[in-house]
């Protein structure tokens, strides 16, 4: 996004040309700064907070509405005073999102020269030096997002957001606007989809048409072949791995144990840099020990793809756990409880009930996975091996070396690639939906 729109605004963008065409060439925009790079991550992160209103609001009782329409009050007056204060906790848990991402964010923050934790912990490491720097600026950075964490959850400790249950209680259904108002909404809804989607892949498009030639080579066939590999690899231990802590942690009867379990998972809020340097620090330690001890003569964890998939696991744990353990809260207890009493032992029982049941489950965990690792960058390239690349990481080599068109051929293969298995995992889910 922060490439194609740098493209877009530049002196030879397309909009620079559609001034020239309506005979405005004096008047240039500059994008490269703090304010371009704010709306770059507003338009390219704001689904998050989308799609967790989204579920709020579909599934709001209308006996909220009604009751205030019964008091006189109007549509608008009621959305601002009843129900988006109800859907705060949507709207807290898409934005805390959106500050994990932004604060993990490299790429883009390097390419406009923007200062940030991130930018300052790699500038420290690489740059200077001066590895006590970073790690101090990593604490720091570490210390904020859990702080943010700890006062989102002390805001909300005393408030309650639930709404009574009755059995005539029915949901919102769509209504249809005259044809004005089905205009202007339309307009207003294909703004974002226009800024966030179609403008950016155009920009890559006509880059792509222009570079193809030069960038597809044997090399870069590798490199896909790499990153693929790589993402399916990670993805598949990070299942397995969430796997194990949710039905491990469910057969066992230590309570320690099972509230110790969503540990495991809290290093999705941890920027990948900080995971990073957590997972290289010791492993080079690790590795030098082994050297001491003529236990090896090289390193074997450091730059290694196993440090790699490590830190990657570390990272995306949660976003493996998160569909499992909800496609597992969906199973009838009874039945496991039936195939026990039986005489079946917890693996039997999992092979044979559960996991066919979480089947959906375990494949959106794996798309999720795959998809996060395919478009990672400051992790990967702190902790990728030397001989190895990835998609993400050429495209930013491309754009360093103030080649950004050629960095449109890898970014637009990892929004491709993303884009086909989110579309399949959105109709598996509706299609589980309507069945359910």
């Amino acid at each position: 996004m922060a490439y194609a729109y740098a493209g877009v605004f530049g002196y030879s963008g397309v909009f620079s040309k559609f001034m020239e065409v309506i005979g405005i060439n004096d008047f240039r925009v500059e994008f490269m700064n703090i304010y371009g790079l704010s709306f770059v991550l507003s338009i390219s992160l704001f689904p998050y907070v989308y799609v967790s209103c989204r579920t709020f609001f579909l599934a709001q009782a209308t006996n909220l509405l009604e009751a205030s329409r019964m008091l006189g009050i109007s549509e608008f007056k009621s959305f601002f005073k009843l129900i988006f204060p109800l859907a705060r906790p949507a709207v807290i848990a898409g934005l805390v999102l959106v500050l994990m991402e932004v604060l993990n964010d490299y790429g883009a923050a390097s390419y406009y020269g923007v200062s940030t934790f991130t930018t300052g912990i790699f500038r420290s490491w690489f740059s200077l030096g001066e590895p006590e720097t970073a790690i101090y600026l990593s604490a720091i950075l570490l210390i904020i997002v859990f702080g943010l964490i700890l006062i989102e959850k002390w805001q909300r400790r005393k408030l309650n957001y639930t709404t009574p249950k009755s059995s005539k209680q029915n949901y919102n259904s769509r209504l249809k606007p005259k044809i004005s108002n089905q205009i202007w909404f339309s307009v207003i809804c294909f703004i974002p989809v226009f800024l966030g989607f179609i403008l950016p892949v155009i920009q890559l498009l006509i880059w792509v048409k222009h570079t193809f030639s030069k960038v597809w080579n044997i090399d870069f066939i590798s490199i896909t072949l790499e990153s693929f590999g790589i993402a399916f690899l990670t993805a598949s231990v990070t299942v397995l791995v969430a796997l194990l802590l949710l039905f491990f942690t469910k057969w066992n009867k230590i309570e320690l144990l099972k509230s110790s379990s969503k540990l495991g998972i809290l290093g999705y809020a941890v920027p990948g840099i900080i995971i990073a340097i957590g997972v290289l620090i010791p492993s080079l330690y690790l590795d030098k020990w082994l050297i001491e001890k003529n236990i090896t003569s090289k390193l074997i964890l450091n730059a290694t793809l196993i440090a790699l998939v490590y830190a990657y696991v570390i990272r995306f744990l949660a976003v493996a756990y998160q569909p499992l353990e909800s496609s597992s809260l969906k199973i009838d207890r009874s039945l496991s409880d039936s195939s026990k009493v039986l005489g079946k032992g917890n693996f039997r029982t999992f092979f044979k009930i559960e996991f066919p049941l979480i089947r959906t489950g375990l494949l959106s965990a794996f798309i999720l996975v795959f998809i996060d690792i395919l478009k990672e960058l400051p992790l990967t390239l702190i902790m990728k091996p030397y001989d190895v690349d990835t998609l993400a990481v050429k495209a930013f080599e491309y754009a360093s070396d103030e080649m950004v068109s050629s960095a449109a051929l890898p970014s637009l293969l990892i929004i491709l690639t993303a884009l086909i298995p989110a579309i399949f995992l959105n109709k598996l889910l509706l299609k589980n939906a309507s069945n359910s």
